[in-house]
């Protein structure tokens, strides 16, 4: 597992997948804050962005693989 560099400034946007899909692993779940090094405000930002834009259908619910 490779953890990811917390990033003080990084801001999660629902409309911004590319960055969202980062963060999702092969199953369609957010990956856990020890996985992606966030600080426990970022990880929630991200679960809501993640949960808005699958609610908008910009993400899936689940994976296809």
């Amino acid at each position: 597992m490779k953890k990811i560099k917390s990033d003080p400034d990084l801001y999660f946007d629902y409309r911004d997948v590319k960055t969202l899909q980062r963060y999702i692993d092969s199953y369609g779940a957010i990956e856990p804050i020890a996985k992606t090094g966030l600080s426990a405000k970022q990880q929630r930002q991200l679960a809501t962005a993640v949960k808005r834009a699958r609610h908008l259908g910009l993400l899936p619910f689940v994976s296809n693989n």
